[in-house]
């Protein structure tokens, strides 16, 4: 079919100068094509494949041979529309929605957003210990996977294959521990506005405390195989250079900032849920390069292993606690139960409201059909997620849903120093620039 017949694509050139299609196994070939032609300078879009640009993101780079001089960042490829849905659904269901923003760290979307609305709701002092020393633990051990595959997927896209198979051997030991817990291994809407879904089940403290013993011996592997590495540390330092003046100017947050060598974390100078009770360090470094986020990170799992550890030292003395608000107009209606067909309502409960008793019927089904409502007014509530300061800003009617729910996502402002790490440097140093960010796309694009 000539240009002309074509109903998709009128008839005329697409581009200006000469194009250059890239595969990723040609690049001598292209800068000796770049090197003959008159214009040295050529744009080349990075992007969006997974294996290099650390998710869904696709790079627009200005290239004179093999230096980057322009880089800028374009975004929305996994748009989710998950703010606008909320508006949507009930105080409840919203946590269904957010906690697939950041897929990587689900506890901490879920957590930022509930405590958002127990501000509203003006629980916060009614939420059970119990269930606030459940989300310290459970974040935690989220922060550790989650920086399990910042390391993993790093140490990939540089070609360090063994770092990224150990670190994805002991984030699917985490996983293994909020399947238990949650009955699913991601997108888990465990934690909710007035507590959590449901206590620990039998056994679990015991599995907790033998992934902490194991933890501590697979720890000292990543700083065995990376720390004093030269060919590790030729390719991370200082690659991605942002200094505090920048990071500030920016707004970035998290390791990102910490590696400046600024002790800034929300769980010290903001704490929330009880932080102010743990015994921890904020980790810092002084390069302010991609090498000081990464040994951040990994010292950041040693003091999330304390917090765990302290976390079930606490549990163990609060059996038979309650999880949940005491107040029945906002708790769930009951306490779920992990059976053989997965997540489920205990069967007690389903006796009582079915054989038993018509009010709590009819109060089961108002409250999940309907929900809440909340009383009208906004409330910010900053947490420190693995990757810096995420904030959920909600906004009530005084309906039972949100008005609007707005996340201040850290991947989505820590993106903006991309140029400011890039530029400058040569092309193979952008991967190692983005993988320091550790943006996740899904927080990126909501």
């Amino acid at each position: 079919m000539t240009t002309e017949q074509d109903f998709y694509a009128a008839p005329g050139d697409t581009s200006q100068g000469k194009v250059f299609t890239v595969t990723g196994q040609d690049w001598d070939s292209i800068t000796q094509s770049i090197g003959e032609s008159a214009e040295e300078r050529v744009v080349v879009n990075m992007g969006p494949q997974h294996p290099s640009t650390h998710g869904v993101l696709r790079l627009i780079l200005e290239l004179e041979g093999e230096t980057v001089t322009e880089a800028r960042c374009g975004i929305g490829y996994l748009h989710t529309g998950i703010e606008k849905n909320m508006e949507y659904r009930t105080w409840v269901q919203g946590t269904t929605f957010c906690t697939r923003m950041d897929y990587l760290s689900p506890f901490y979307n879920e957590a930022t957003y509930a405590l958002g609305v127990e501000r509203l709701l003006d629980i916060e002092d009614d939420v059970p210990e119990k269930a606030q020393v459940m989300r310290v633990l459970l974040m935690e051990l989220n922060r550790m996977s989650s920086h399990l595959v910042a390391i993993a997927t790093g140490g990939m896209e540089i070609g360090a294959l063994t770092v990224m198979t150990i670190g994805f051997r002991e984030r699917e030991l985490v996983l293994d521990l909020f399947e238990l817990i949650t009955g699913l291994r991601m997108n888990h809407a465990f934690i909710r506005p007035g507590g959590v879904a449901q206590d620990l089940p039998p056994g679990a403290l015991d599995e907790i405390r033998d992934f902490i013993a194991l933890m501590r011996k697979r720890l000292p592997e990543y700083a065995a195989l990376c720390n004093a590495n030269p060919i590790f540390k030729g390719r991370l330092e200082g690659v991605g250079h942002l200094d505090l003046a920048g990071c500030i100017a920016l707004g970035l947050t998290g390791p990102v900032l910490r590696s400046t060598g600024y002790a800034w974390d929300l769980r010290k100078t903001q704490p929330y849920c009880g932080y102010e009770d743990y015994d921890f360090e904020v980790q810092t470094w002084d390069t302010a390069d991609s090498y000081g986020r990464f040994r951040i990170r990994l010292n950041e799992m040693w003091e999330s292993l304390k917090i765990v550890e302290q976390a079930a030292d606490r549990l163990a003395g609060l059996e038979g606690a309650p999880v949940m608000v005491g107040d029945k107009k906002i708790a769930w209606p009951s306490q779920l139960a992990i059976g053989s067909d997965g997540m489920g309502n205990s069967l007690d409960h389903i006796r009582h409201i079915m054989g038993e008793s018509m009010e709590a019927l009819i109060h089961h089904f108002k409250l999940v059909t309907e929900g809440f409502r909340v009383p009208a007014g906004q409330a910010y509530v900053p947490i420190e997620s693995p990757r810096g300061e995420l904030g959920a800003h909600v906004v009530s009617d005084g309906g039972t849903r949100p008005f609007r729910a707005h996340f201040r996502d850290p991947s989505f402002t820590n993106l903006q120093a991309t140029s400011v790490m890039s530029e400058g440097g040569m092309v193979a140093d952008v991967i190692v620039a983005i993988a320091s960010i550790d943006p996740v796309m899904g927080g990126v694009d909501r």
